[in-house]
Order: structure tokens, then C-alpha cells, then sequence
């Protein structure tokens, strides 16, 4: 099985794409910034997780553009965020692609994750 993680690039964000990719066992795992995203990595990707910092970061727009233009009703995606308001921007990005998301993983702190967090917050997605 395949997942996808698509990031701003920015460390802290970085750093926690690397620790769900860790904990990613069951999937062979790839993690590419939006900036470099063509848009065809996620086809072939059973799940994906989308990360930012900040909502809207410029990187985005390809993103953005095509998640409003593809139907995702069939596949499942997670989004962390570092506060609630970029988590909530990237739930609202992902509505007209219909993929099905839970509740974003926020990390406030990234030197205070555990990963049992991430474990427990990725049984949330892949039920």
C-alpha cells in the first residue's frame, strides 16, 4: 500500500511528516513539498496526509487549484497543522475534493510529540 505526504517544506512541519512516515509501517511512504507536487504522486497513493504551518502558504496554490477540480470520495486523507486555524483551512481546501478526512493533528509544541499521538490520531483515519 501506498501514502503520499505533501508538506510546505517548512523544519517543523518536516520533522513531523518524517514521524507519521515512520509510523506509516504498513504503506511504503513518500514525502515531497507542495512545491515540487505535480499532482500525478497522489494517484497511485491509497492515503494521503497534507501539512502546513501557516494557512495559505504560496507553495499551495497548485494544490488548492486541483483539489477543487478532483473527486477523492474514495480515498482517505489526514492533515496536521501547527494551531487550529491552518488545520482549519486545510479541511476547508479538501471539501470539494470529497476526500474523507478526521480531525487534524495539531502540534503545538514539536518537541513535545510522542508517537503515540501520531499512532492514535492515524487509527482515526485508516479505520
Amino acid at each position: 500500500m501506498k501514502a503520499l505526504i505533501i508538506t510546505d517544506g517548512t523544519e517543523s512541519i518536516q520533522s513531523i511528516a518524517l514521524l507519521i512516515k515512520e509510523s506509516l509501517t504498513d504503506y511504503q511512504t513518500d514525502i515531497c513539498t507542495a512545491e515540487k507536487f505535480q499532482g500525478n504522486e497522489v494517484l497511485p497513493a491509497n492515503i494521503f496526509f497534507i501539512g502546513c504551518s501557516e494557512p495559505s502558504p504560496s507553495s499551495f496554490e497548485f494544490l488548492e487549484m486541483m483539489l477543487s477540480h478532483i473527486n477523492f470520495a474514495s480515498r482517505k486523507c489526514g492533515v496536521f497543522a501547527l494551531n487550529k486555524k491552518t488545520g482549519k483551512y486545510l479541511l476547508d481546501m479538501l471539501k470539494d475534493s470529497e476526500a474523507q478526512t478526521a480531525e487534524p493533528l495539531l502540534i503545538t509544541d514539536i518537541t513535545q510529540i510522542k508517537k503515540a499521538e501520531i499512532k492514535k490520531w492515524l487509527k482515526l483515519i485508516i479505520k
